[in-house]
């Protein structure tokens, strides 16, 4: 599979990433179905508020009425180097919402591309 346009939208994305506390920052991108790709960077504040490069992608997507997808492309790491980066606990279930358990995850380490599912990043994710 050719990631390259969804790797290069997560690498840009990560430039706009708000990070002055913990000097992380993350970028993504999430294709819909529909082959639309949503981009999505990390935003910290003061407080506890800071929201998640791939919660910003997945609300971005359902916001504009998407509901099915095929796979993110996470990329984050300090300034200067990107470093294995996966969705956090939070996005883990977040996401798990709105994807089956073979939905992939894919991160970028020393540009080699990793490739995940949501069955093997959240094996026991809460559902009703």
């Amino acid at each position: 599979m050719d990631l390259s346009k969804e790797i290069e939208i997560a690498k840009n994305a990560r430039k706009n990433a708000h990070s002055p506390y913990g000097n992380y920052y993350v970028g993504c991108a999430l294709k819909a179905s529909s082959g639309k790709i949503y981009s999505g960077c990390n935003v910290e504040n003061h407080g506890i508020q800071g929201i998640c490069a791939e919660r910003v992608a997945f609300v971005k997507a359902i916001s504009e009425g998407e509901r099915s997808f095929e796979h993110i492309v996470v990329c984050g790491g300090s300034s200067d180097k990107l470093d294995e980066c996966l969705p956090c606990g939070y996005c883990r279930q977040f996401m798990s919402e709105f994807v089956e358990d073979d939905f992939k995850i894919y991160t970028m380490v020393n540009n080699e591309i990793k490739e995940y599912t949501m069955r093997d990043i959240l094996p026991f994710g809460f559902k009703f």
